[in-house]
């Protein structure tokens, strides 16, 4: 158990500018303190079949820190709850090693029936503020959730999923090496937020791509039509004269 909470605060020291002392971490961040409930009383309670003491516990957990974690959750190590507030961690959810979560954050279950039904964290997945991850679903090593996304469905490693229903952004850590290429003195393991530079919805990326594609192809429209009329072909409706696509404009309006 000290063991684990050494390396807790070590994590927490890597994760978060704020923290000032060992001291500070131990006492006044209630992450740590609902995972010394979970470890030390709820989680040994349920696997020894005593599940009305271990929900007793979290729920203790649950009234002081804001964070509840059901005592059936797998929780790895090095794993940081930043804030905290507001947390739901389900019964058959798997969190992997150097885990970060932040507040507002649920895994949580799509389904009636007993077995599995709550998300798997691999290792070092960080989740922003307010997601949901919903369901029996994978979310690969070192994947992103950005704050607010609601995923239900699989997450590859070293990718970013954003949106509501969440989509995916980046591929094979592409984002993550532009980054590092960027801003080499910067922590290059970890995402507050699980925000980064560049990260642009992927259905601006392709509304940008459709406007200039319209762009180019009413000038290529207009070539067209003008040698025709020129040779004296009537055009038909092409002839008439319509406002052009301001595809400059539309860009703005979505970045």
């Amino acid at each position: 158990m000290f063991k684990y909470l050494r390396e807790d605060i070590n994590a927490i020291f890597e994760r978060d500018p704020a923290a000032r002392s060992s001291w500070e971490i131990l006492t006044c961040y209630p992450g740590v303190h609902a995972l010394i409930f979970h470890r030390l009383l709820a989680g040994p309670c349920w696997r020894l079949g005593l599940r009305w003491l271990a929900r007793w516990f979290s729920t203790i957990a649950r009234w002081m820190t804001g964070i509840e974690i059901h005592p059936g959750a797998t929780i790895g190590r090095r794993v940081f709850i930043d804030h905290g507030m507001g947390v739901v961690i389900g019964e058959t959810a798997e969190i992997g090693d150097d885990c970060t979560l932040y507040h507002g954050v649920t895994l949580g279950g799509t389904s009636w029936n007993k077995g599995k039904r709550h998300p798997t964290l691999g290792k070092g997945v960080v989740v922003g503020a307010g997601a949901k991850i919903l369901g029996p679903i994978l979310v690969g090593e070192g994947a992103r959730i950005g704050s607010n996304a609601v995923v239900v469905r699989e997450v590859p490693p070293g990718t970013t999923a954003v949106g509501i229903p969440a989509r995916i952004l980046t591929k094979d850590g592409d984002e993550k090496k532009k980054a590092e290429q960027e801003a080499p003195t910067e922590k290059k393991d970890f995402s507050a937020y699980a925000v980064s530079r560049d990260m642009d919805d992927p259905i601006v990326l392709a509304l940008h791509q459709l406007f200039d594609h319209v762009a180019k192809t009413e000038e290529r429209l207009a070539a067209v039509t003008g040698r025709l009329r020129c040779q004296g072909i009537d055009c038909g409706a092409a002839d008439k004269e319509e406002e052009p696509l301001d595809a400059e404009s539309l860009d703005k309006m979505l970045k």
